[in-house]
């Protein structure tokens, strides 16, 4: 694959056909927020936070870098007055819902988020799909998935498979940054899973 040269906030870099904007920014150092991308996973554009201004060809737009790929001359802008106030809005709309998160706080601090701007939601799901995702791509387990959709679209374990899978592994709990999937496996473990006492049963 030929190099291809592009300009990142002011710096002229090459990069491999196929990198996406935010593995190019991010190899030259430069921190672009996400919650939704993880180095295993394929890309999947969900939280929009990896939005930055774009300019090709002469037109001048708004793309989620973590699934744009980089074309040749274009020159990009991981900082502006747009990209921030964007930045800012979807994190106050996500701080509705975890308004603790750790994550979520620390980038409110950078974008001056106000995390009562918006009614609050507190389903501390913020979709970032990261458990799901991991679960299906690395693990091949399938042990949870999304449930409807819209504002109604919810993260949940399917019972019969996590109480299989999930007590041995775990291994999507530390991608979660908010408490949501540590409380919605509580919640299936106690109502969903079956009971040592059913299990002693069984094995009589």
């Amino acid at each position: 694959m030929s190099d291809i040269p592009l300009q990142i906030d002011g710096q002229e870099v090459s990069a491999k056909e196929g990198t996406t904007v935010l593995e190019a920014a991010q190899g030259m150092g430069i921190s672009i927020p996400t919650l939704c991308h993880h180095e295993k996973l394929e890309p999947f554009g969900g939280c929009r936070l990896c939005i930055v201004e774009v300019e090709s060809r002469g037109w001048t737009k708004l793309v989620v870098s973590c699934v744009y790929p980089v074309e040749e001359n274009l020159v990009v802008r991981t900082r502006s007055d747009k990209v921030d106030r964007l930045r800012k809005t979807i994190l106050e709309l996500l701080l509705a819902h975890a308004p603790d998160a750790p994550q979520l706080v620390e980038y409110a601090q950078v974008y001056g988020a106000d995390k009562d701007r918006y009614e609050k939601d507190p389903s501390f799901c913020v979709h970032c799909g990261l458990c799901v995702r991991y679960c299906a791509e690395v693990k091949k387990a399938d042990a949870l998935g999304f449930v409807d959709r819209g504002i109604r679209k919810e993260i949940s374990f399917i019972p019969e498979i996590a109480a299989k899978e999930c007590n041995a592994c775990k291994e999507c709990f530390p991608l979660c940054p908010t408490s949501y999937l540590q409380a919605a496996f509580v919640l299936t473990e106690s109502l969903a899973f079956p009971s040592s006492s059913a299990k002693s049963v069984s094995k009589a």
